[in-house]
């Protein structure tokens, strides 16, 4: 029996999914959805949304992309398109409720770096549990820096805050982990 089209489309890396659904398949565009959609919502998650606010962002996300696909050149990967996008709307969330003050959702992003491998659901369990414990800033700062590799002052610019700040919280939110965390379970590295 011979695979019909859509079959074959799921085995496309992320660029040819991307040109096919610039030309109007949603198919392919579902699979990007597919392969990529559980990543944001997890980035989403560690920078402090709620389950339900991370499905919602991760979706207007995914419909902002199908929206600008065409505008999607693959000059950075496609999974740091998609995050940027969802962090920008993220952070666009938390200025309209006004959780935190000078927050610049415009602000450019670096968009083609990876999230560090979460191989193992225990150590995601800790890990999330811990996030939750820092407050907000310092959770926020802490997974950009660290969960979406993230320079310091990437960060400070994505908040709209000075480096030192920046630093600052990151330090202290990578001090509480260090303290929550069994010592020798988790080291917290930067990507790139």
């Amino acid at each position: 029996m011979f695979p019909n089209r859509a079959d074959l489309r799921s085995d496309l890396p992320d660029h040819g999914l991307a040109l096919l659904a610039a030309g109007g398949d949603r198919t392919a565009f579902g699979h990007l959805v597919r392969r990529h959609g559980a990543q944001v919502r997890l980035i989403l998650r560690r920078m402090g949304a709620d389950l339900a606010r991370a499905d919602d962002v991760a979706q207007e996300a995914f419909i902002a992309a199908f929206r600008a696909i065409a505008d999607f050149r693959g000059e950075t990967s496609f999974p740091g398109w998609i995050r940027a996008i969802a962090i920008r709307k993220y952070l666009r969330f938390l200025k309209s409720e006004q959780r935190w003050a000078q927050v610049s959702a415009e602000a450019a992003l670096d968009a083609g770096r990876a999230i560090l491998p979460d191989p193992d659901p225990g150590l995601r369990r800790d890990l999330d549990q811990a996030l939750q414990a820092l407050s907000e800033m310092e959770r926020i700062s802490v997974t950009l820096c660290h969960g979406a590799g993230f320079s310091h002052k990437e960060a400070a610019t994505a908040l709209n805050l000075p480096v030192g700040t920046v630093k600052s919280h990151v330090k202290r939110g990578l001090d509480k982990l260090r303290a929550r965390l069994a010592p020798d379970s988790l080291t917290l590295r930067k990507v790139g």
